[in-house]
């Protein structure tokens, strides 16, 4: 009889240490998922940052163009040529400063994608755990419930006897 009773207790700890597990991988999960949705929400703005990026250098690269042009017509007029120079210069550099920010948000983006691609596994590992966790649990309360049957069935006998 004690150790039905202990058989009992047992499988009620393990059921709702199973039970409080479930709700902490599921608590996981949904943290996961905020994070996961954060992450897609930085590679959204992260792309449009590097189209409206690629947008710009393929202007300062036409201006580029447009001021080499003009400078090399405008090669008699010194005062002018420097003038032009200059800009392109300016130019040139603008247009190095926003390759290189775009370089780097390609890099984020990338590193972004590495790092969405890591979180969805985690997640992915993260739900095959609860299901296993789910699924013991489950089967520990069709344990319990033969169990609880036997001891009434038990009791029954007890009793007519």
């Amino acid at each position: 009889m004690d150790r039905i009773k202990e058989k009992m207790n047992q499988l009620r700890l393990e059921a709702e240490e199973s039970s409080a597990k479930v709700e902490e991988l599921q608590a996981k999960v949904k943290t996961l998922e905020q994070e996961n949705l954060q992450k897609e929400q930085e590679i959204i703005s992260l792309t449009h940052k590097n189209s409206v990026l690629e947008s710009e250098v393929e202007k300062y690269e036409s201006q580029v163009k447009e001021l080499k042009a003009a400078a090399s017509e405008g090669a008699q007029h010194g005062t002018q040529n420097e003038t032009l120079t200059r800009r392109l210069q300016l130019l040139e550099e603008e247009a190095e400063e926003a390759d290189r920010t775009l370089r780097e948000a390609n890099e984020k983006l990338r590193q972004t994608d590495v790092k969405a691609g890591h979180f969805e596994r985690k997640v992915q590992a993260l739900e095959q755990e609860r299901d296993q966790w789910e699924a013991k649990y489950e089967e520990m309360a069709k344990k319990y419930a033969a169990v609880q049957k036997e001891l009434e069935d038990f009791q029954n006998e007890i009793n007519t006897i």
